[in-house]
């Protein structure tokens, strides 16, 4: 049962959802959306919809390759049914948090156990996360050609610059043997060097990197699918450049499905780069409505699947820490 803590949280989460999404709006002329809503052609959202089923099969190939360094097995079309499955939940629970819960359930149920599977989905989101500030940083020449704003420029390297400080950090810990005394910190460390394998292993970090760099880019060629839908001012560089760094702020669990924090973020940046507020709203609206399409997808597989009982009965009842 869902306790009532978890409904606190939730309705936390669609207030944060609520208000940000008013916020993103509230200057927005009702007047543009329609002429831009008039001009609506589907097809783009439709290949918007089908790069984000591409990325999951992406995102699948990444997660297994990563999983098998933490020691799990997890043969390929399960992690694609697994990734279908964590889209639904994406969209139905705060930000990537409920989608990565699910993937945990998922891979400890299977056989592999809770600290391999919590390994491999934490440490996929990671090198996930290091990859956009990758992008995003080593955009900012550019990022700073269309923005000239002094407030915007100072954003986009407090999220670049931000980022990538933090994941040295996290990198780092296994070098401190004060982390070695007690057991979380000890599971850290752990972390932080099977992230430093993975990224700095011959064999496995070039594909490693490249699948996540390749979802990245996928994710500009969804923003721009959609704006193409609707005749919005986005090019696919502009995407690249605007784009990707709201979909890092996204990552931060705040809202539901990112719902609100994308908008705002996106808006903002549309104002700061001197395009069209509004096509900033309908670009992130249309990604967001993509997302969903994608994790309705998910959610039959998830109902069809045997994986729903595993789910189902993980929710009903606290799931078990990682064992030493």
């Amino acid at each position: 049962m869902v306790s009532m803590r978890q409904w606190a949280l939730f309705a936390l989460k669609f207030a944060v959802s609520a208000a940000l999404l008013y916020f993103a709006t509230r200057r927005i002329q009702i007047d543009t959306i329609g002429e831009r809503l008039n001009q609506f052609a589907p097809g783009w959202l439709i290949l918007a919809i089908a790069i984000g089923l591409l990325q999951i099969g992406l995102g699948a190939v990444r997660w297994q390759r990563i999983a098998s360094l933490c020691g799990a097995a997890m043969p390929q079309p399960q992690a694609v049914r697994f990734g279908m499955i964590a889209a639904f939940f994406n969209q139905v629970l705060p930000s990537t948090v409920g989608g990565d819960a699910a993937r945990i359930v998922l891979a400890a149920r299977a056989g592999n156990g809770w600290r391999k599977a919590t390994y491999s989905v934490l440490l996929d989101r990671f090198v996930g996360v290091l990859a956009l500030a990758t992008i995003v940083t080593a955009g900012l020449y550019w990022s700073f050609g269309l923005i000239s704003d002094p407030i915007g420029r100072l954003v986009l390297l407090a999220i670049g610059l931000g980022s990538l400080a933090a994941a040295g950090a996290f990198l780092a810990l296994d070098s401190l043997p004060l982390l070695q005394r007690w057991r979380l910190t000890r599971r850290l460390a752990e972390l932080a060097a099977l992230a430093r394998r993975i990224l700095f292993s011959r064999t496995s970090a070039p594909s490693v990197l490249f699948l996540s760099l390749l979802i990245h880019l996928m994710t500009a060629a969804m923003a721009w699918s959609a704006a193409c839908a609707v005749a919005a001012q986005l090019s696919y560089l502009d995407a690249l450049l605007l784009v990707l760094p709201v979909m890092l702020i996204v990552t931060v669990p705040i809202s539901i499905a990112g719902w609100g924090v994308r908008e705002t973020a996106l808006v903002l940046a549309f104002f700061y780069a001197g395009l069209p507020e509004s096509d900033g709203l309908l670009v992130s609206v249309l990604i967001g409505a993509a997302m969903f399409a994608v994790g309705i997808i998910g959610g039959l597989v998830w109902l069809v699947s045997p994986d729903s009982l595993r789910l189902s009965s993980a929710w009903e009842k606290p799931v078990a820490p990682p064992q030493a």
